[in-house]
């Protein structure tokens, strides 16, 4: 689906993308990492007419980007695991804790293989095999995740070594059965070894989970997780909608207050060549004075415009953080003459 945003929206959306509550699974981690990654890849380049990335890109990025960790550090959105995958491996840390120095067994190379390899990495395990019964495609998975491939009738080898076995195949029959438990490891496991079954049907018989140090789970239990992270996350929104209304209105008034700018600078700029103007036909009239009064005099009229150049400097910075910045403005350059054929008069 296409569709196109503009200001204050486009902005508004881009917050809520960058804190996951636009994805497909609410609080979705990546998302946070891939506008990262797009924002650094814009900055670096350069087009014929300048830098891409330019302030006001800049500014909203960061603030994304820094709204999006808000709402992962202070709310719910981005608690616990959202999808089979991750539920996955959330398991596996509830009984071995980290999974750093873990070693994997994936049986299957689908998109949930893909995705909890993925979780896997994430959790630095670096140690994977997989094996599935289509060796190239095993091959091609392995490599893209720094794993190793094996062909399907040696996993039972790869079994015997492995802490965390994840089972993910399309077959319509059992692949992982006790029989064959029993026959990788004659002597059962000396260390827990945790099976999670993905696969619809079960690829693993259930009478393995009776087995000494086995914990078997399947997808049923890491969907009743899924539920329960999903219904926390989901009671987070109102907070980080608070948390990207406020870092929305904050970059728009600052994105409002460019408008003024330049008309802000014209102000002071003319504003100062009356002042030097008058200040220089004065000092004639005032010869008599010695170089202290002059300068005197010069400090008070620069704090005399200083002071009534103040408040509608402010107003007009307001003004535009409000939305009425082009009114006042116009008003303003009227009121004060900032046009071109004025300026010939100065």
């Amino acid at each position: 689906m296409l569709y196109s945003h503009r200001q204050r929206r486009a902005a508004e959306h881009l917050f809520r993308v960058t804190a996951g509550l636009e994805s497909m699974v609410l609080g979705e981690p990546q998302i946070q990492g891939q506008v990262k990654e797009a924002y650094s890849a814009a900055r670096e380049t350069v087009a014929p007419t300048g830098p891409v990335v330019g302030p006001a890109l800049n500014r909203l990025f960061q603030g994304a980007l820094g709204v999006g960790g808000r709402i992962r550090s202070e709310t719910d959105v981005g608690s616990g695991a959202a999808s089979v995958a991750s539920a996955a491996v959330e398991l596996a840390k509830k009984i071995f804790g980290s999974l750093r120095g873990r070693r994997a067994l994936v049986l299957g190379a689908g998109d949930t293989a893909e995705a909890t390899l993925y979780c896997l990495r994430s959790e630095g395990v670096r140690s994977a095999v997989v094996a599935n019964r289509t060796w190239e495609r095993a091959e091609e998975l392995a490599d893209r995740f720094g794993a190793r491939a094996i062909r399907w009738d040696d996993f039972g080898e790869a079994l015997a070594s492995a802490d965390l076995v994840l089972c993910s195949t399309a077959a319509p029959h059992l692949v992982l059965t006790r029989e064959r438990f029993r026959a990788a490891l004659p002597a059962g496991t000396p260390r827990p070894l945790c099976i999670i079954d993905l696969a619809i049907p079960r690829d693993v018989e259930a009478s393995l989970g009776e087995e000494p140090n086995v914990f078997l789970y399947n997808v049923d239990d890491l969907r009743q997780i899924v539920d329960h992270n999903l219904e926390r996350r989901r009671a987070g929104l109102p907070a980080a909608e608070t948390i990207i209304a406020t870092g929305v209105e904050e970059f728009w008034a600052w994105y409002s207050g460019l408008a003024v700018v330049p008309t802000i600078r014209e102000l002071r700029e003319r504003t100062e060549r009356l002042r030097q103007a008058e200040l220089e036909r004065a000092l004639k009239r005032l010869g008599h004075l010695g170089p202290e009064d002059q300068q005197a005099i010069d400090a008070l009229t620069r704090a005399l415009a200083n002071k009534l150049l103040h408040a509608p400097t402010v107003r007009l910075r307001h003004a535009a953080g409000n939305g009425r910045g082009t009114t006042v403005v116009d008003t303003a350059r009227y009121l004060f003459e900032l046009d071109s054929e004025s300026f010939a008069h100065d």
